[in-house]
């Protein structure tokens, strides 16, 4: 499209490209209307290209204009899922059947928002409040391709219209709390989620409370969630972010964790391992020991499982230096909550590369204080020691018990046939005198 005239040519012009470019087409007939398809694609592709390359086009009466034809073509009632059982990691998503023309519409609307003479105070007006919560509805689309696309978008409006930015916080609370108690399903959670992680990383210091509440309320129960897996990485790193901003959460979190801990899923225990582990790279000495015993009684547990997935990744703490250091500081708490297990597992425990593992621990554990190892060796073994002698003397009185059973047993049938056998010489006896 070549640009040149007076402000109101450049008006007239951009109005009927973009006029042209909100006539909407039925892509899911193949062959309909392709050469009306083809004209559309041609007149978005000059638009693309105009906003991107030239300056002084973006005058302010062609905003409502460009609002106009990017909410027509984005904004839509997105299709059920043809499969109700749709599970992200396992099935193809559906793509979006009118991605032709969609995607030059968002590439628009993305040149529109980084254009150097786009003007919040202008375009404000037009991008609302109701226009964001229709966007957020957006990232439901199964098609990864447009949620990209959105994700980038929602950003630069966060980042251009402060007015908005707390609407935009709470719209994204309220569809993660609505996906954790009601629907279970929402496919762009990954997405928002990556979007706040670069948001709590810009929060300012002291944090408010409406931010702390967000993640304890929010993203710590977002853990219990069945399709964590999807967007766990995103999830964990908005956590770690808000431990940087403010070590006073910690306690909070880990304890959180703990909570939601799962108990039959191998798969979501080690997603939570290693995102205890990152917390753990972060956490401060001082926090450390508020929550030492209660989250290495969970690790103990986890290394005595039987999976051993789930035991490896719990033994990998022992492998980073920092939490070893930490280890190191408050061995009189970690070492007794956790040497009963790593003792008992190394005899028991079917793997070998599990059993290898444990013994390095304790090697290191022997290292760090010998005189503890020692101490809490010699009670282990006493406590064994009283464990099985409580066990035989728990057999021994069974034992008594059930022999005692059968001795009344045997009383019982004796009572029963001892007045048959005094009874019948009576009766004898009585006949014999009549």
């Amino acid at each position: 499209m070549v640009v040149s005239g007076t402000s109101s040519e450049l008006h007239e012009l951009l109005s009927r490209k973009l006029a042209q470019c909100g006539v909407m087409f039925d892509f899911l007939d193949c062959v309909a209307d392709l050469k009306g398809k083809e004209v559309k694609r041609a007149a978005l592709n000059e638009l693309v290209e105009c906003v991107g390359s030239t300056r002084g086009v973006l005058i302010e009466p062609v905003y409502p204009d460009i609002i106009r034809m990017i909410s027509v073509n984005i904004f839509r009632t997105l299709p059920p899922s043809e499969n109700p059982e749709f599970d992200p990691e396992e099935d193809e998503p559906n793509l979006e059947p009118s991605w032709p023309h969609l995607q030059l519409v968002y590439e628009f609307f993305l040149r529109f928002l980084e254009s150097p003479d786009f003007q919040p105070s202008v375009a404000k007006r037009y991008v609302d409040q109701k226009f964001v919560l229709m966007l957020l509805e957006l990232f439901d689309s199964e098609d990864p391709r447009e949620r990209e696309y959105l994700k980038t978008i929602l950003h630069r409006v966060y980042g251009k219209f402060l007015g908005l930015r707390a609407y935009i916080r709470k719209q994204c609370s309220h569809i993660f709390l609505r996906f954790i108690y009601e629907l279970e399903h929402f496919n762009g959670v990954a997405e928002l989620l990556e979007i706040l992680g670069s948001i709590i990383n810009g929060f300012a210091l002291p944090l408010k409370t409406e931010h702390k509440q967000f993640l304890v309320r929010v993203l710590i129960p977002l853990h219990s969630v069945k399709s964590l897996s999807v967007f766990h990485a995103q999830l964990a790193y908005c956590v770690v972010q808000f431990l940087e901003k403010d070590a006073t959460l910690t306690e909070h979190v880990i304890r959180g964790l703990l909570k939601y801990w799962p108990k039959t899923c191998t798969q979501k225990e080690v997603m939570f391992l290693g995102e205890m582990e990152e917390i753990l790279d972060v956490i401060e000495p001082s926090q450390f020991v508020k929550i030492q015993e209660p989250l290495f009684k969970q690790v103990a547990r986890c290394v005595s499982s039987p999976h051993f997935q789930v035991a490896e990744r719990a033994l990998y703490f022992w492998n980073n230096e920092y939490i070893l250091s930490l280890i190191e500081d408050n061995c009189h708490t970690v070492l007794p909550a956790v040497f009963g297990t790593l003792y008992q597992v190394s005899k028991e425990h079917w793997n070998q590369t599990i059993v290898s593992l444990i013994y390095n621990v304790l090697k290191t554990f022997m290292e760090m204080n010998g005189k503890l190892f020692d101490e809490l060796t010699a009670s282990y073994k006493l406590e064994k020691q009283q464990e099985q002698q409580k066990a035989r003397e728990r057999q021994e009185l069974w034992q008594g018990l059930e022999e005692l059973r059968l001795r009344r047993l045997q009383g019982t049938q004796g009572a029963k046939e001892a007045p048959l056998q005094r009874l019948t010489p009576q009766v004898a006896t009585s006949g014999g005198q009549s």
